[in-house]
């Protein structure tokens, strides 16, 4: 009926890129995206285009990108546009390789096709509501790994480095937050999404997975992956971020951080929880469609723009899907 894979394997059953300014494969031309001048990546934010029109936070400039945002979210296609859009592409590949021929670039195209996919010779491919599942598990896997990343600010896994800090002083951005330049050396601020040294040293939160007894069969042994001394946290299967980011981190981070990045943090941890239950109501999903935009919002006002990448902007889609594909 469908197929359910990881982001890549994704693209390369769709046809459509999951790279670049046009990667969300649901919202399609609809993609919202900025790229980063110092981090030299795609950014995923503008979610308040899915809030209400009369949202307050639609006028708020400073909290965000700097901007007033009264647009809409993007239309969903038909199956007829998107064959519409497939229509020049019928035995034709596009490659960045020099040793396959291309028809045309995705710039003068304007879109992200790579190619018409095979499964479109299905009889009964055009009346699918949901033809690709996207993977919640690798979802969440990516997500929990940029929030450990960033609050515990490890080397190489946070999404808060000189880069992020630069490109929010580039976009003038939290003025708190840029960076300092002490003679040839930069000076990053504390920031209120990463633990406190004190944090760190007495109640950080390596402490609680090191020592934390579940139930058998509730999950692998998680400590195995925490360093107490380094504090860091490494080697989690899909299934340990599954746990943790649903039941483990909102009582891990209960009294740290600042509230505002708890509750955001607490409400995409509740998002994924009841997304993921095994009897789903529809008029739940309808409720949890009409909370992640706000979420997601709450993580913008608190995050910085390189820890929104196209995984942080997939939730927005998942309740829809849930709907129409059943139970995760």
């Amino acid at each position: 009926m469908w197929t359910i894979n990881d982001f890549p394997a994704y693209a390369m059953l769709l046809g459509w890129s999951t790279k670049g300014y046009l990667a969300c494969p649901c919202c399609l031309k609809g993609t919202r995206s900025e790229r980063l001048f110092y981090g030299g990546k795609e950014c995923y934010m503008g979610h308040r285009c899915y809030l209400p029109k009369n949202h307050i936070w639609k006028k708020d400039k400073d909290s965000f990108d700097g901007k007033v945002d009264h647009s809409q979210p993007p239309e969903p296609y038909s199956i007829d546009d998107v064959l519409y859009q497939l229509e020049d592409l019928e035995n034709i590949i596009l490659s960045n390789d020099p040793s396959v021929k291309t028809k045309i670039s995705h710039d003068l195209r304007g879109d992200n096709w790579n190619k018409k996919s095979i499964f479109f010779e299905l009889p009964y491919r055009r009346t699918h509501l949901l033809r690709h599942n996207l993977d919640v598990m690798n979802i969440e896997k990516n997500i929990c790994d940029s929030i450990l990343g960033t609050i515990m600010n490890n080397i190489g896994k946070t999404k808060d480095n000189l880069k992020s800090c630069l490109d929010l002083e580039d976009m003038g951005l939290r003025s708190t937050l840029h960076p300092l330049k002490e003679g040839e050396k930069w000076k990053i601020p504390p920031a209120p999404y990463t633990f406190s040294p004190s944090e760190k040293k007495k109640k950080h939160f390596c402490n609680f997975l090191k020592e934390l007894k579940v139930p058998d069969g509730f999950s692998s042994n998680i400590s195995y992956c925490v360093n107490s001394k380094e504090l860091e946290i490494s080697g989690l299967k899909s299934h340990d971020c599954h746990v943790i980011l649903e039941h483990l981190l909102p009582l891990a981070i209960s009294d740290l951080l600042t509230p505002l990045v708890r509750e955001a943090v607490i409400e995409l941890s509740m998002y994924f929880t009841l997304l993921c239950a095994f009897t789903l109501k529809v008029d739940e999903l309808e409720q949890l469609e009409t909370q992640i935009p706000i979420t997601l919002c709450k993580l913008e006002k608190v995050f910085p723009p390189s820890f929104f990448d196209v995984m942080m902007h997939l939730p927005i889609q998942l309740a829809n899907e849930a709907k129409i594909g059943g139970p995760v």
